[in-house]
């Protein structure tokens, strides 16, 4: 076998006789999350190949720095640090930028990309095997990062073994691993009984971070007294605590702690202190992970905050993992448990939240409700700090509402009024990324205001002082091409790409601003870099057909097409670019059809309309380009070149004072292609004159 590989067996052993049978000298690492929490199994893959291409390629590691580094910190030992944004250095308490689901998928498109290219330059003519065992009890971010590897390496190269028990995986590996083979490994026999106590296999059991699946261990561990397996959870967490990594603290420490002596005092510690690590990563489900288990070892009466912050950051990392009720009931349980009203200030902003931002439909009066609620609670809080920092964090919170209730006048001056009441108030480096959040969220209403001058300058000054948090690059680009600047765009998209892990909307932006320029070998790699990483992209599908037909490569195009219809079925972007090709290619009758359909689902879908125009025309029908230029008229407004090739259509319907009309309407709009129109407009004159 020379593809990728499932195997499924009941036990590890099984399973390894197996890979060995199915592999040649394939690393084989462990991804049961018990041990080192979101990425394990990812983190032995990087340390083994790490040093080998920092030596030869350092480039290559310089360029994926940050998704290298990004959940395993402790790698810095092999590569050296990655740069700091605001972010990283801002105080627990004075965080106010968090990462979700989608932030984690790009750091770990970022590692599989280091990976396949590594492969790549150290290929010697065998592919290179990774075995990914225990994916069955792999947390969520790891099974994430194989399915990227098994959709995007080619076995030839990077061969993708995935190794686990019985039972499904992750909807999104269990797609991935859809047309693999799969082979079965063979039962051994059960083990025979051993002259070993009940307590000597608990402790292997424990020591193994209650992983080991040889029924013996998890037999001997349950025999054993319950104080005793407390001991032995003790001893294990002391052992690992001294040189614990985060995954370390994430995985095995915080088993440990909650199973031991003292699950309500050092589990508690433990488990609050991983999740915090998580909540600033963007580990969205091992938060919900690790704060449901908090809740359950937490007294709310003698620990509330505690109990409180693992409840209000499980709820909110509910919403980026899709668990919109689960979240809904853990803000409503804290209103209904607590009286304290710094809970109650903070859950009314997180529930304005949840029905501005997330629920749908989105009730944004019911928002401004319960953040009216949460801005009354910080202006009446006792300490004259946290009553300053409360209030300008509620007030930002209400200038969200605000503009998503069509108010960005509102919006804007409450974020102003917070910028300024922090530079009065508070020294230059306290509470600096928020102060930066609030300056990010002024530019975003500056330009929704149509005042982009003043959010490019704005956008500059958040570059200069948070210059790797590549967001702001993006944004000034954006600026800089409604400007026509394409050349500054493109510096700052560089720049980005450069900085940040390949997030697919920054290449599509920059590939779509390529285009516009004419590089369109530019604007083709940076399409194909996002369809490789995401295939169900609609808009970089989209577009790398739309650029595939203008530069004549027909086949290729149809093929995009073809992709996009299997996954969006009826989409009529894509239907229209179906028709669009089906007219390049002559096969007029196909393409009327193919335009028909999307002009069925939407009757003023202006490039449909266009296009089924030289249908039309070109089937010698030109009253029904006519039809259909005047319906993209209506619905695009005055356009030179809609009316130009009205014009000729009305021209070939024998209407020439009607063409005339067209041709000088068209002559006073900007961008009007004169010559054309003028000689155009010859032609009607003379076919005028014939006709007398």
């Amino acid at each position: 076998m020379t593809g990728h590989l499932r195997i499924v067996g009941n036990t590890r052993g099984d399973r390894l006789r197996a890979v060995a049978a199915h592999t040649r000298q394939a690393l084989v690492v462990r991804c049961h999350q018990r041990l080192r929490g979101p990425y394990t199994g990812v983190d032995t893959v990087l340390r083994a190949v790490l040093p080998e291409a920092e030596s030869r390629w350092p480039e290559l590691v310089e360029e994926h720095r940050v998704a290298l580094l990004y959940g395993m910190p402790e790698l810095e030992q092999i590569i050296g640090p990655a740069p700091r944004t605001l972010a990283d250095d801002a105080p627990y308490e004075e965080r106010t930028r968090f990462f979700g689901a989608g932030w984690i998928r790009c750091m770990s498109q970022g590692i599989v990309t280091f990976l396949l290219e590594h492969v790549r330059r150290s290929h010697d003519g065998g592919a290179f095997e990774i075995v990914f065992e225990e994916a069955h009890a792999a947390e969520a971010t790891a099974q994430e990062l194989i399915a990227l590897l098994l959709r995007r390496a080619d076995p030839r190269l990077l061969r993708v073994v995935v190794s686990a028990a019985a039972g499904r995986l992750s909807d999104e590996l269990e797609g991935a691993l859809a047309e693999m083979d799969v082979v079965a490994a063979p039962a051994s026999e059960r083990p025979s009984a051993e002259d070993r106590s009940a307590l000597d296999w608990a402790r292997v059991y424990v020591d193994s971070d209650c992983t080991d699946d040889d029924p013996r261990a998890l037999a001997g561990y349950r025999q054993t007294d319950p104080p005793t397996r407390a001991l032995l959870h003790d001893l294990r967490g002391d052992a690992l605590a001294g040189a614990a990594t985060w995954g370390t603290r994430m995985g095995a420490v915080t088993h440990h702690r909650e199973h031991g002596s003292d699950p309500g005092g050092a589990g508690r510690a433990a488990l609050l202190e991983a999740q915090r690590h998580a909540v600033a990563t963007g580990f969205s489900a091992a938060v919900v992970d690790l704060g449901l288990r908090g809740r359950r070892v937490t007294d709310p009466l003698l620990h509330g905050h505690d109990y409180w912050e693992f409840t209000r950051e499980a709820a909110a990392a509910c919403i980026p993992v899709g668990r919109l009720e689960q979240a809904m009931e853990l803000y409503q349980g804290l209103l209904r448990r607590f009286t304290e009203p710094k809970i109650h200030m903070m859950t009314s902003y997180a529930l304005a939240m949840l029905h501005t931002r997330f629920l749908r439909p989105r009730d944004h009066e019911l928002a401004v409700q319960w953040q009216h609620n949460a801005v009354a609670i910080a202006g009446i809080l006792p300490d004259p700090a946290e009553r300053l920092t409360y209030s300008v964090f509620h007030d930002n919170g209400l200038a969200l509402v605000e503009m998503h209730r069509g108010n960005p006048g509102r919006a804007l001056e409450l974020v102003e009024s917070c910028i300024s009441r922090l530079d009065e108030k508070l020294d230059e480096g306290r509470w600096a990324l928020h102060r930066s959040q609030l300056l990010y969220n002024r530019a975003r209403l500056l330009v929704a205001l149509g005042r982009p001058d003043e959010a490019h300058a704005d956008y500059s000054q958040l570059v200069d002082m948070d210059p790797y948090y590549t967001d702001y690059l993006s944004e000034r680009a954006r600026i800089s091409r409604d400007r026509g600047d394409f050349d500054a765009a493109l510096a700052d998209y560089d720049r980005a790409v450069r900085l940040a892990p390949p997030f697919p909307e920054l290449h599509y932006n920059r590939g779509t601003a390529r285009a516009q320029v004419g590089d369109f070998a530019g604007a083709l790699a940076d399409f194909t870099l996002v369809l490789e990483m995401e295939p169900g992209d609609l808009d970089t599908r989209v577009a790398r057909a739309e650029l595939l037909l203008e530069t004549g490569d027909l086949a290729a195009a149809e093929s995009d097409i073809g992709t996009g219809l299997r996954l969006h079925p009826d989409e009529v972007q894509l239907l229209c670019l179906q028709g669009t090709l089906l007219l390049q290619r002559e096969r007029l009758d196909e393409a009327l059809r193919a335009l028909d359909r999307v002009l069925a689902k939407d009757p003023r879908y202006p490039a449909a309309l266009i296009n089924r125009a030289v249908v039309h025309f070109r089937r010698k029908k030109p009253e029904r380009a006519v039809a259909d230029l005047s319906a993209a008229l209506d619905a695009v407004g005055e356009d030179p070149d809609l009316l130009l090739n009205r014009g000729i259509a009305h021209l070939a319907a024998g209407r020439s004072d009607l063409a005339l009309g067209d041709f000088d309407r068209a002559l006073l709009l900007p961008d009007a292609d004169t010559d054309e129109i003028r000689e155009q407009r010859l032609l009607c004159t003379a076919a005028a004159f014939d006709s007398c």
